[in-house]
C-alpha cells in the first residue's frame, strides 16, 4: 500500500482527486492539507510515500514547501501552472498533472510511481533523498530555480551546463542560473546524442554549436550560439569526431 497526502488549497480539487484515486486501491490517501505549512506537518507526522502537490497556494508555493523538507517523498504535481510535462532538476518530481486531472494521465503517473518503486534510488550526500533518474527528452520542459527566480525551460533551449563546485550553471537565453546538481548527475539524465560532455567542466548542446575549430594538443574549440567558447578535451575529441562523422 502506498500512503499518499494531497496538498492543495482548493477543497474541490482535493475532493475530485480523492474520487479519481478510488480507482487505484494501491494508493491510500492518509491526509489532506490546504497549504504548505499544513503539508509539512502532515509529511513530518505521517511519513507518506507520495504527495500530490499544488504549486500555487497562498503563502508558500509547493516548491517552497519542498525546499523546507529534510527528506522528500515522491511528488506528483497537480496544478494549472503550465501545460508541459514537468521534469524537475532540483526536486523529486515524479510527474505533473494539469488540472482538471484526467483519469488517463493520473493512471500514467501512478504507473511511473510503480516503476520507480522497483528501481534503486540515487543517493545525494548523506541525506538519502530519492531523486528522479528518468532520461530527459529534448522537448521536455524543465523547472530551474535560482534563489527567488524560477524558469520553465525547454531542454532544447539549454546550450550549456557548466560545473561550478557542487553546482551547475545552466545557460539559456541571457540567463545563467545555478542549480544544486553535479555534472555527472545531469549527464545520466541527458540524451548523449544531443548533450555532449566536452570536458570535465562542460556539457554542450550539439544542436546549438555555431562553429568548430581545431585547438592545440589535438583538441577542438566549440563556439556556441550564445558566444561561449568551449574546449573539447583530446580524449573527448575522438568521441566527438566519431559521433559527428558519417
Amino acid at each position: 500500500m502506498i500512503k499518499a497526502v494531497i496538498i492543495d488549497d482548493e477543497r474541490l480539487a482535493r475532493n475530485e482527486l480523492k474520487k479519481l484515486l478510488q480507482d487505484f486501491p494501491e494508493i491510500e490517501v492518509v491526509a489532506e492539507a490546504a497549504n504548505a505549512n499544513e503539508g509539512i506537518e502532515k509529511i513530518d507526522s505521517l511519513n507518506p510515500d507520495l504527495i500530490f502537490l499544488d504549486i500555487q497556494m497562498p503563502g508558500k508555493t509547493g516548491f517552497d514547501m519542498l525546499a523546507e523538507l529534510d527528506k522528500a517523498p515522491d511528488v506528483i504535481f497537480t496544478t494549472a501552472y503550465d501545460d508541459y510535462a514537468l521534469k524537475a532538476f532540483e526536486v523529486n518530481a515524479l510527474d505533473y498533472l494539469l488540472k482538471p486531472v484526467e483519469p488517463k494521465r493520473l493512471a500514467d503517473a501512478i504507473h511511473k510511481l510503480q516503476m520507480e518503486e522497483g528501481k534503486d534510488r540515487e543517493i545525494i550526500s548523506d541525506e538519502e533523498i530519492p531523486v528522479n533518474r528518468s532520461l530527459l527528452h529534448e522537448h521536455d520542459q524543465v523547472f530551474v530555480k535560482d534563489g527567488e527566480r524560477c524558469w520553465f525551460v525547454k531542454l532544447s533551449d539549454i546550450r550549456l551546463f557548466e560545473s561550478v563546485g557542487n553546482y551547475a550553471k545552466v545557460y539559456f537565453g541571457s540567463n545563467k542560473p545555478l542549480i544544486l546538481k553535479s555534472l555527472n548527475a545531469l549527464e545520466e539524465r541527458l540524451n548523449e546524442k544531443i548533450f555532449f560532455r566536452a570536458n570535465r567542466k562542460h556539457i554542450v548542446n550539439l544542436r546549438l554549436i555555431e562553429k568548430i575549430e581545431p585547438y592545440f594538443n589535438g583538441g577542438l574549440l566549440l563556439e556556441l550560439k550564445g558566444g561561449e567558447k568551449i574546449e573539447v578535451s583530446r580524449r573527448q575529441t575522438v568521441k566527438f569526431k566519431e559521433m559527428m562523422s558519417l
